[in-house]
C-alpha cells in the first residue's frame, strides 16, 4: 500500500513538475492533485527537494528498463550493428525530448546543491554514460576501445545541442532521421579514428565529469602533470638559445613540485605563469594553464 500511495505521488509530481516547472510547483499542488493532505505528501517525502530528487530516479528507472527491454529484442533480430545503434540512439532522443525537464543538466536549479539529489545524479550520469560506451562498442569491437571517452563525449554534446534545438522548436527533424544523421556523422569520425590511430585526447573515465561531477584531486593532478609535460615538449621545438630553454624548462619543473604540495604557495605559482608569458609563443598554453589552475 505504502509503495502504491508513493508511485502515485511521484507520477502525479512528475505532471506538475512537468507543467508549472520546478519553481512554480508546489507542495500544495501536488497534494491537491493526488487527493491527499499535504502532510500525507511530507510523510513520504519530507521535502521539495526530496521529492524532485524520487521523480528524478523513476524517470531515469524507466529509461534504462527500457533500454535493457530494448537491446534484447533487437539482439533476436539479426541487424546489422549500425542498424542497431541507430535505433538504440533513437529510442533514447525520443524519451529524452519526451521527458525532456527531467534528463537536462539542472545547473540552474537550486536542486544541485542538495546532497541526495547530487548523489542520483551521479549515479544516473555515471548508467547513462556505461549505456553509451556500451552501445559504441557493441557496433564497433574492440579497435574503438582507446577511443570511447572521445565519442561518448562526442555523441553526448551532439545530443544535448540537438535536443535543445529541438525543445525549442528550431528544429522539426523526428527523432528517427536524427538518429540516422547522428550514425552516419559518427560513423565518419570513428572510421577516422581507428584508421589514423591518433593519440586519445580524453580517458575513458573523463566522460563521467562534469561542473556538477568535478574530478577528484589525484585525476586533476595526474591530468595537470600531463600537461605540463606536452607544455615542456612546446618549450623544447621553439627556436631559442639553450639557456632560455633550460630557464623554462626549470620553471615548468618548479611548477610541478609547487602543484604537487598539497597547498601551493599562490605567489609562487604566479611568478611562474608570469615567467612563462614573457614567451609570447607560448601565450596559448600559459592562458589554459591559468584556466586549469583557476578550475
Amino acid at each position: 500500500m505504502e509503495q502504491f500511495k508513493r508511485q502515485q505521488i511521484i507520477k502525479t509530481a512528475m505532471c506538475i513538475f512537468r507543467e508549472k516547472g520546478y519553481f512554480a510547483a508546489s507542495m500544495q499542488d501536488i497534494a491537491e492533485a493526488c487527493g491527499m493532505a499535504k502532510a500525507s505528501i511530507y510523510k513520504v517525502f519530507p521535502s521539495k527537494e526530496d521529492l524532485f530528487t524520487g521523480v528524478f530516479v523513476e524517470v531515469h528507472r524507466i529509461l534504462f528498463e527500457e533500454a535493457r527491454q530494448l537491446d534484447r529484442k533487437l539482439s533476436l533480430k539479426g541487424l546489422p550493428p549500425k542498424e542497431v545503434l541507430r535505433l538504440k540512439i533513437e529510442y533514447q532522443m525520443q524519451y529524452m525530448l519526451e521527458n525532456y525537464f527531467f534528463t537536462s543538466e539542472f545547473k540552474e536549479l537550486p536542486i544541485t546543491s542538495n546532497d541526495n539529489f547530487l548523489v542520483e545524479w551521479r549515479k544516473k550520469r555515471a548508467s547513462l554514460v556505461t549505456l553509451h560506451q556500451d552501445c559504441f562498442y557493441e557496433a564497433y569491437g574492440e579497435p574503438i576501445v582507446p577511443y570511447l571517452g572521445d565519442v561518448v563525449t562526442i555523441f553526448r554534446g551532439m545530443i544535448k545541442e540537438y535536443l535543445s534545438h529541438a525543445v525549442q522548436a528550431v528544429i522539426a527533424v523526428p527523432m528517427a532521421e536524427l538518429a540516422g544523421f547522428f550514425v552516419d556523422r559518427l560513423d565518419a569520425v570513428i572510421g577516422d579514428l581507428i584508421a589514423s590511430k591518433p593519440e586519445p585526447v580524453l580517458k575513458t573515465s573523463s566522460a563521467f565529469f562534469n561542473q556538477i561531477n568535478p574530478m577528484d584531486n589525484d585525476t586533476r593532478q595526474a591530468n595537470m602533470d600531463e600537461f605540463l609535460m606536452f607544455f615542456a615538449d612546446k618549450i623544447r621545438e621553439l627556436p631559442q638559445p639553450e639557456h632560455i630553454e633550460n630557464e623554462l624548462l626549470e620553471v615548468i619543473e618548479l611548477l610541478k613540485t609547487e602543484l604537487g604540495l598539497p597547498k601551493p604557495n599562490g605567489t609562487l605559482l604566479r611568478v611562474y605563469i608570469t615567467f612563462l608569458d614573457s614567451v609570447s609563443e607560448l601565450a596559448p598554453y600559459v592562458r589554459q594553464l591559468g584556466l586549469m589552475l583557476n578550475r
